[in-house]
């Protein structure tokens, strides 16, 4: 199987796994760390262009399980982590990894956040090496073994 169908495969599995538990993720925690997710994916590789902010901003709006909470809250929260790392990218990523650690005390909601984190990074088709890191490390902030997720 070529890489590129693994890769829509797996964000499609993510996702499944992530609509099958959606009725428990409904916690503060969960969307802190979501959105913090979501904005370390986007800020990856140091830099944010206008285009993968609107992406990543439209797939935030229409993912089903984030419909728990209001759409211009999630928002407020994605664009307030992606101006931390956008600032200082090393110190940003300090403060959204304090985020993300938010859900460690629940281990479904914090699956769901890596989840989250791979579902964002593969929908362009291109889940890259730094998009990978990051997730890798927060993997490691919310206490479960990246290889779990074929990281």
């Amino acid at each position: 199987m070529a890489l590129w169908d693994r890769l829509k495969e797996s964000a499609s599995t993510m996702q499944t796994q992530l609509m099958a538990k959606k009725n428990d993720l409904k916690s503060g925690a969960f969307r802190d760390a979501g959105m913090a997710m979501c904005a370390l994916v986007a800020a990856a590789d140091g830099s944010v262009d206008p285009s993968e902010r609107q992406r990543v901003a439209q797939l935030i709006a229409t993912n089903e399980v984030l419909r728990n909470f209001p759409a211009d809250d999630l928002r407020r929260r994605f664009e307030a982590n992606l101006d931390k790392l956008t600032a200082d990218f090393a110190f940003g990523k300090v403060s959204v990894m304090q985020e993300i650690a938010k859900a460690k005390k629940r281990p479904a909601e914090a699956r769901a956040v890596i989840q989250i984190g791979i579902v964002i990074g593969g929908a362009d088709g291109d889940f890259d090496k730094d998009e990978q890191a990051v997730v890798r490390e927060a993997c490691y902030a919310l206490d479960l073994p990246p290889h779990e997720f074929d990281l």
